[in-house]
């Protein structure tokens, strides 16, 4: 749902859940130049382009939202999550969710990417919530967005994810403003590059990553290190079926190494819209996307029985 996340984002950031201390780590030696572009061979074979998220399991992962029904005896931490994946899906592809990182410690981290290891797994793409807003009027603002998302991309470089998805949040003194969003993104993505990690931006809050607004972004930054992320519900939520799909092109128009897959979604008021499945496939097909398809289920119901039947109806459009 996508007003109900930036309530779910809301309590983490208030509840001082935002983990500690950005770290460096040593760039792997991929790209010659801040200005090259990234090269991720993607697989071609329906299957392999598959990733499962880790966000539609957020009431089974640890750390919990409070406000989630949990199953006793169900939970796990992330570091868990990959090879339950394989044992569930048969998928070898996750996208983590940032609040399920116990730390951002770089023991941690190890853990994570030995259990990675040792399931097999890989990881496409983090998922981060942002506490911090890249175009405040507040400059020192802006400088802890920055910071916040160079963070994270060191923890991608440390479990081997190639990309994040970087979110735009609100800020207090400012709507959202393109120049000064604009003039932060870039520097992430500058960041991004001299680590050889792709930086995404998703049409998900539909105050500050309106799609035609991430679209224009990714083009005023112009950078082959930040893309959109195309969402196939998020927007329908919001815009008439026709914006929405004028939406999704856009997004795709910008997009690379992800989107998320869904086939329904929920507004605000519990209205339920539903995702023309081969329309978007279709978009997807019309640009040429060669990425990765990460399940994002995010409907009523069990997200386990939900994302296999996306991974069928994905397996069906890419085939």
């Amino acid at each position: 749902m996508v007003l109900p996340r930036r309530t779910r984002r809301r309590f983490f950031l208030d509840a001082g859940c935002t983990l500690a201390g950005a770290l460096l780590y040593p760039a792997p030696n991929f790209a010659s130049a801040p200005d090259a572009e990234p090269h991720i061979p993607f697989p071609t074979a329906p299957r392999e382009r598959i990733a499962i998220a880790s966000y539609p399991f957020r009431q089974f992962i640890t750390p919990a939202e409070p406000d989630e029904p949990v199953a006793p005896g169900t939970r796990m931490e992330l570091k868990d999550f990959a090879a339950k994946v394989v044992e569930t899906f048969k998928i070898n592809k996750i996208e983590p969710w940032s609040p399920h990182f116990v730390s951002k410690e770089p023991r941690y981290l190890e853990e994570v990417r030995k259990a990675l290891d040792k399931a097999q797994v890989s990881v496409v793409n983090i998922a981060v919530d942002g506490q911090y807003s890249v175009y405040a009027t507040d400059p020192a603002v802006r400088e802890r967005a920055i910071a916040e998302s160079k963070s994270w991309i060191d923890v991608a470089v440390a479990i081997g994810s190639p990309s994040v998805r970087t979110h735009i949040s609100e800020a207090t003194d400012s709507g959202p403003i393109l120049q000064r969003a604009a003039e932060s993104l870039r520097r992430v993505a500058d960041y991004g590059a001299s680590k050889n990690v792709v930086v995404n931006l998703e049409n998900d809050d539909p105050v500050t990553e309106d799609a035609f607004f991430v679209a224009k972004l990714v083009a005023t930054v112009r950078s082959p290190w930040l893309h959109a992320l195309p969402d196939f519900a998020n927007s329908l939520t919001v815009m008439t079926v026709s914006q929405a799909y004028d939406a999704i092109d856009a997004m795709f128009a910008e997009a690379y190494n992800i989107c998320h897959v869904k086939a329904l979604e929920l507004s605000g008021r519990g209205e339920a819209f539903h995702v023309n499945m081969a329309k978007t496939f279709g978009v997807l097909k019309h640009h040429n996307f060669k990425g990765y398809c990460s399940m994002e289920f995010d409907s009523p119901g069990d997200p386990y029985s939900g994302t296999a039947e996306l991974i069928k109806q994905t397996l069906h459009y890419l085939s």
